[in-house]
């Protein structure tokens, strides 16, 4: 940048660099994404222009796989483009990314972090509807915040993402069993939420159970437990010709190679096992 007089206003720029040797988290939520889908349980925010909204885009309640399908690869198209990222959990309208306590990416700044994830992550929204919403034009641009949270030990960062998932299933726990009321039940949205106020996980699981013959651990992991995205190595075999010295024609051999690739997990990440299965995950070789 060529110095000049006005160069001062520099100055006024604030250092945001993230302490060191801290887990970066930056987690991306929808903005007002009641009005993009029809996923509502408040009776309160189901106002008319958000209802047509929900409808002209067609979101199945209580879980949408597209929606949910669309937000994994928005994620995965931000850990590709910002390959710093060593894990993201997902549920809902929300993603964790993880950056590993030893990046030095952008100088650690914060502002890079949230906005560089943020952007991508939106922009690749809009960019990837069509593939899953091929029948469903998009009405006008979603929006997406962001924060960015430090994380100063391995257990502090597990319990996190432990808090995230425990979230996610009790949203979907009570979701599945409000929709169900209303859908099944034909109770109202307001008449549903009487009744599940006040009410515990097992009466939930009692009411699926009993009133709609819904087994709630037969549901789909996708939708109990959320998305764990992490890089894995496989080996990537293909087939080659290549020409051998001393022999006239040329040979087709196998050759194999070993690449990191991006794996989608619906699993149970709050305890050991996952942590154990995969260590590599917060080596110091991430």
């Amino acid at each position: 940048m060529a110095k000049s007089k006005f160069e001062y206003v520099r100055n006024f720029e604030v250092q945001d660099t993230c302490l060191g040797n801290c887990w970066v988290v930056v987690r991306v939520d929808g903005r007002n994404f009641h009005r993009f889908q029809m996923g509502v349980t408040d009776p309160i925010q189901e106002n008319k222009s958000s209802l047509r909204f929900a409808e002209q885009h067609n979101f199945t309640k209580p879980n949408d796989v597209r929606a949910l399908q669309l937000m994994n690869r928005c994620a995965q198209n931000v850990m590709e483009e910002l390959d710093a990222i060593c894990l993201a959990f997902g549920q809902s309208d929300e993603y964790s990314f993880v950056f590993h306590k030893k990046s030095n990416w952008y100088k650690r700044r914060a502002s890079k972090f949230m906005t560089h994830v943020v952007s991508q992550f939106a922009s690749s929204y809009v960019f990837y509807w069509k593939e899953y919403f091929p029948d469903v034009p998009i009405l006008y641009p979603p929006g997406f915040d962001g924060r960015v949270v430090l994380y100063p030990s391995e257990q502090n960062l597990k319990d996190y993402l432990n808090w995230r998932q425990a979230d996610c299933h009790i949203n979907n726990l009570y979701n599945t069993t409000f929709w169900s009321l209303v859908h099944k039940g034909g109770l109202t949205p307001v008449q549903a939420q009487i009744r599940l106020k006040g009410t515990l996980a097992a009466e939930k699981n009692e009411i699926l159970f009993s009133d709609f013959n819904i087994n709630y651990n037969n549901e789909p992991l996708l939708y109990r437990k959320g998305s764990v995205l992490i890089w894995q190595k496989v080996n990537e075999v293909s087939k080659k010709r290549i020409k051998l010295p001393n022999e006239a024609d040329e040979k087709e051999v196998e050759v194999s190679r070993w690449r990191n690739e991006i794996v989608e997990l619906h699993c149970d990440i709050i305890g050991d096992q996952f942590w154990e299965e995969h260590p590599s995950i917060l080596s110091d070789a991430c």
